[in-house]
């Protein structure tokens, strides 16, 4: 089954050509980085007029580059929550004409189970039930898959998510936006002991998870700095702050693993490139013999393949909408159409 599919929730425009939910034909994603690096953070009017400019040009790509007819696809699929909503309508209403021009499903995905599914293109072995870390610019969750439709939040975040903390941080060292890889890239030649941040805990829920104060701590520590006059060593800083976050994640994902009896923990969302991260849950899966699957770095970020992946397996579910289908600026996994 090949299925064209369509991923703009936030400041990416992204389109691909899938197979049965496990091959990629085509991935084509045109990025706006560089259009909102200027303001700090994403404007969202600027992302939706980008979208709109770019989107058919990328879609007659990703057709082309993976060697089929427009009659050859046999359903689309399409991010429809949650995101920015200006940004979502660009790419639903293309969607939404392109299945009827074609007269093909119109498939709704979440856009959380798609980073989810990206590990499906990367593991073809992987199957449900397992464990789901999703960390991301505006989400941190871990989630419960116990089908390809059916999944459950087990944690998520009570205020910032970890994405949003690396861009704040990274805006009050000087290194731009976005923040995750040049903090990244920065910390490797830090000490991650040397400044002592805060690790939070939700007393209530042990498996949410609570970034602002760190956040906090981090900004506190730049801030006092400077009003002594003393020299802040941002490497050290950077992998400080690193390890507090990784650390944050990592004990509460194995926590939920021992909760659930999970042995399969797939992990996906552009925080997960983060290369602490990514070593630290490696180490603890290693110790508690646990499978680890992480989405290789081009699937971390949004793309249109992971939706494809999820679109697949949602059409298999029964899972397909009409033309009054709306976007949502907010929508929990567990509780979709």
């Amino acid at each position: 089954m090949i299925i064209l599919s369509v991923e703009t929730s936030c400041d990416e425009t992204a389109v691909a050509v899938t197979r049965n939910g496990r091959e990629v034909l085509s991935d084509e994603i045109f990025s706006q980085v560089d259009m909102h690096a200027i303001y700090g953070g994403v404007v969202p009017e600027i992302a939706s007029r980008s979208h709109i400019e770019v989107i058919s040009r990328l879609a007659d790509s990703a057709i082309a580059k993976a060697h089929i007819k427009k009659g050859d696809i046999d359903a689309v699929a399409v991010t429809y929550a949650p995101g920015l909503i200006g940004a979502l309508l660009v790419g639903l209403n293309f969607a939404k004409s392109a299945a009827l021009a074609l007269s093909v499903p119109l498939v709704p995905v979440h856009h959380i189970r798609g980073h989810i599914a990206a590990n499906y293109l990367a593991y073809p072995e992987l199957k449900p039930p397992f464990l789901a870390l999703v960390v991301s610019g505006g989400h941190t969750l871990i989630i419960d898959v116990r089908d390809y439709t059916q999944m459950k939040i087990l944690g998520s975040t009570r205020d910032d998510a970890a994405g949003e903390c690396f861009d704040k941080v990274a805006r009050v060292l000087g290194l731009g936006y976005p923040g995750g890889r040049p903090i990244d890239l920065l910390s490797q030649s830090g000490d991650s002991s040397k400044y002592p941040l805060p690790r939070a805990k939700v007393d209530d829920c042990p498996l949410d998870f609570s970034f602002s104060g760190l956040k906090t701590a981090v900004l506190n520590t730049v801030n006092n700095a400077k009003q002594k006059g003393e020299e802040l060593d941002k490497a050290s800083l950077a992998a400080s702050f690193s390890a507090a976050v990784s650390d944050s994640i990592v004990s509460r994902v194995m926590e939920a693993a021992r909760q659930t009896g999970h042995r399969k923990i797939a992990c996906a969302g552009g925080v997960v490139a983060n290369s602490r991260i990514r070593s630290d849950l490696t180490a603890a899966c290693e110790k508690e013999g646990i499978a680890l699957y992480l989405a290789p770095l081009n699937l971390c970020g949004d793309n249109a393949a992971m939706i494809g992946s999820q679109g697949y397996y949602e059409l298999k579910a029964g899972n397909i909408a009409g033309t009054d289908l709306n976007a949502w600026a907010t929508m929990d996994v567990d509780n979709i159409l």
